[in-house]
């Protein structure tokens, strides 16, 4: 990318962190009660006087603009607030969950890279034939079977079952006991991206097999093995980026489902009980992290088009 379009997209993230900022902080602050009605309803011997001065200590008596006036000013001189459901620095909560979800999430979508690539090329290449049956059919039934009902029949048959695996997934004891209360959670996000990623590599080698520099390099005498991996692979694998940064997003806020049913402490359920808690501080860094986290994945996505295929920058010019 050239600097001027490298500048343009610093311009586009930061106008876009300051509107969701705001929209998710217009958005809790609209919600019934507030924090200071949360600590009311649990101390029968607060008096009026009492919430009044609380209210005023933690600025709620004040409208919602100038409220959030004042957190972004904190925040641009990286003061991100304390949080009230945990009574720590904002920081100091995210940062242990935001490393819990990365590690779930990576060990995940790498497995789902290993496995789906061989088996959409393959699909590709044997298309129509049983092969080509045999994984679209199991794609069928990935897309079609929802991950929080795989995560509990994964739970029924090796926790309840079996019991050859944990419940519940944590990383606060040894190595070995980790990645074993890791295979769960871990299995249930592989299978269910597995179909997405296979079909879509599926349908652009296909594309990728019937353009003019496929029939150009056999002609030139590559071999089968050449044409598929060096030309067609290669050009087939834009979308499949693309798909794969959206995802990092995507999963990174979308994982609660996966970390409820299986007790994990990472960043989609903690953001969710930021929200449900009316803890502004940890809700809008969480939102944030996720904004910057997509934001920084498309960047990187655009930025691999002109190493994946010549003609996006030959467009360019």
């Amino acid at each position: 990318m050239h600097a001027t379009a490298v500048f343009s997209r610093l311009l586009q993230a930061a106008a876009t962190l300051l509107l969701v900022s705001f929209l998710v902080y217009v958005l809790i602050g609209l919600m019934p009660g507030d924090p200071v009605d949360l600590m009311a309803a649990g101390n029968p011997h607060i008096t009026p006087d009492d919430i009044a001065r609380l209210r005023a200590l933690y600025g709620l008596d004040q409208p919602l603009p100038l409220r959030y006036w004042h957190w972004l000013s904190s925040a641009l001189q990286g003061d991100l607030g304390f949080s009230r459901l945990y009574n720590l620095p904002v920081l100091g909560v995210v940062w242990p969950r935001f490393l819990n979800t990365g590690i779930l999430l990576g060990i995940s979508l790498t497995l789902t890279l290993i496995i789906a690539l061989p088996l959409g090329v393959l699909a590709a290449r044997r298309a129509g034939g049983i092969v080509d049956r045999a994984i679209n059919l199991f794609c069928l039934a990935g897309i079609s079977l929802p991950h929080f009902w795989l995560g509990l029949l994964l739970i029924c048959l090796f926790s309840v079952s079996l019991g050859w695996l944990p419940a519940a997934a944590s990383l606060s004891g040894g190595f070995g006991d980790n990645m074993k209360s890791l295979v769960l959670p871990v299995a249930t996000l592989t299978l269910s991206g597995l179909a997405v990623y296979i079909r879509h590599l599926r349908s652009a080698m296909m594309d990728s097999l019937r353009a003019d520099h496929i029939r150009t390099a056999r002609a030139k005498g590559c071999s089968e093995r050449q044409v598929i991996w060096r030309h067609a692979f290669r050009s087939a694998l834009a979308p499949v980026v693309t798909l794969f940064m959206l995802d990092l997003g995507t999963l990174f806020g979308g994982a609660l489902t996966i970390e409820t049913i299986f007790a994990f402490p990472g960043m989609g359920k903690l953001m969710f009980d930021a929200i449900m808690g009316n803890d502004y501080n940890l809700a809008l860094t969480g939102f944030l992290i996720l904004t910057s986290f997509v934001l920084v994945a498309n960047f990187v996505a655009d930025a691999a088009y002109g190493w994946l295929d010549p003609r996006v920058n030959a467009g360019k010019k």
